[in-house]
């Protein structure tokens, strides 16, 4: 088809549906500005979920990022955030890479907490130029946290032997099936807080002369109401994406920018290869990402 009869169909769609359509086609419907809008929902993980459940990473958000700065009469663009958090270090590429496209674009960015941005749900929101949150939405958690399980007592009671091989000695720190070693959690502890810096030098950059004045210690890893956040100058303002959005660019159209899901997981194909065996894979890893997806959204009562 050529690009005048290409023009002329999607000339013809109504406005909303023309919002829904993707990248180029979507900029060929739109006779003024627009916002796109990118989600990052989901908790922050180096490994998607093989059930196509939502998370983010640089992986899966990366083709949105990069065609949510692509339209040519770009107002902002809007991060929808909805995040426990997760991995420091998902939480730092994801933002860094959303400031290296405004800044080469010159696109402001506007984030909005949801039912929680926190800890990397904070991290990511500090991408944006100016943060906006519900009075109810739970901001914050500008901390560092480490969990597991000691399952020695339980190889024993079950008469099973732990045997474990290393060339370097601390090759097994943290080993979940051997007592806990104080010089691990000693060596865990440090790290920590060299990451709690990393994310507090971060919010630090993004939020400025905003948290001067705060009265509380904003990176104990407290939780707080969007309300209170706005007071201590962890948010910008209260509002929903479409109220800030209409009122700061009345004449802009909201775009929904996706990123490209590959296509098994498209069809719900998980697991290695195909057939009983891949299907049974795939079934134990859903089970665990549900364990670990509901153990992290718990943590704030949701």
């Amino acid at each position: 088809m050529s690009e005048k009869s290409s023009r002329k169909i999607t000339q013809a769609l109504p406005g909303k549906l023309s919002e829904k359509l993707p990248g180029k086609l979507a900029e060929r419907t739109e006779r003024g500005p627009v916002v796109p809008v990118v989600k990052l929902h989901g908790p922050i993980t180096p490994t998607p979920s093989p059930v196509n459940r939502p998370s983010v990473s640089l992986q899966t958000v990366d083709s949105a990022l990069n065609r949510a700065f692509s339209f040519d009469k770009t107002s902002a663009v809007a991060l929808a955030i909805n995040s426990p958090g997760g991995a420091a270090t998902q939480s730092a590429l994801v933002a860094e890479r959303i400031r290296e496209l405004a800044e080469r674009k010159n696109v402001p960015v506007l984030a909005f907490c949801e039912d929680v941005a926190a800890s990397g749900g904070y991290w990511l929101a500090c991408a944006g130029d100016e943060i906006y949150a519900h009075a109810s939405s739970m901001v914050g958690s500008v901390g560092v946290v480490s969990a597991g399980f000691g399952m020695e007592e339980l190889l024993r009671r079950a008469g099973i032997e732990r045997r474990i091989h290393t060339a370097g000695e601390n090759k097994s720190r943290l080993d979940p099936f051997r007592p806990e070693n104080p010089e691990d959690v000693q060596w865990l502890q440090g790290m920590q807080e060299e990451l709690h810096e990393q994310f507090a030098d971060w919010v630090r950059q993004r939020r400025g002369a905003a948290i001067s004045g705060a009265d509380e210690d904003l990176f104990s890893g407290e939780v707080w109401t969007g309300r209170r956040s706005r007071e201590l100058g962890l948010v910008d303002g209260l509002g929903n994406l479409r109220g800030v959005v209409s009122h700061r660019f009345p004449d802009a159209h909201l775009v929904s920018v996706e990123p490209r899901k590959p296509l098994l997981a498209r069809l719900g194909m998980t697991g290695p290869g195909g057939g009983a065996a891949g299907m049974a894979a795939g079934a134990v890893n859903a089970a665990f990402d549900r364990i670990e997806n509901r153990g992290m959204w718990s943590r704030f009562g949701l």
